[in-house]
């Protein structure tokens, strides 16, 4: 079995660390695969749906924020600021992160304001959908 070691930090914990089949990542383009073997690189990640395998067990999902993935020989860095297992995300916080975050979009704002608040609506959609999808 090929396997790689992956750590994913985020900014207030270790998420996980450990050995890893298959890596998917959100990125820009949609979904990027790592699996053991990849070449050396660096990309930016994108809020999103993270996925994971684990060997011996079963797919794990969480849903990140925007941060960075760094491969190198056999070994896999995953930064983010924001790493959350679906069970953690709370529906209704993230609806109301969404709301605030839309109204503040279509206010007339400085427009550092506006990306601001695009990066948050960004995550909060991110979150919802991995959320739901988990509870399916």
């Amino acid at each position: 079995m090929n396997t790689f070691q992956l750590s994913i930090l985020a900014s207030d914990r270790n998420f996980y660390e450990g050995p890893c089949e298959s890596l998917i990542l959100p990125v820009q383009e949609g979904s990027y695969g790592v699996q053991a073997g990849h070449c050396n690189m660096i990309a930016a990640i994108y809020p999103g749906k993270l996925s994971y395998w684990v060997p011996g067990e079963e797919l794990k999902i969480a849903a990140v924020s925007e941060g960075m993935v760094k491969i190198e020989n056999n070994q896999v860095l995953v930064l983010v600021d924001t790493a959350e297992h679906p069970e953690e995300i709370d529906l209704k916080r993230v609806q109301l992160a969404a709301d605030h975050a839309r109204e503040v979009m279509l206010q007339k704002q400085q427009i550092w304001e506006y990306r601001t608040a695009q990066a948050q609506l960004s995550r909060a959609i991110a979150r919802m959908k991995v959320r739901s999808d988990s509870v399916r």
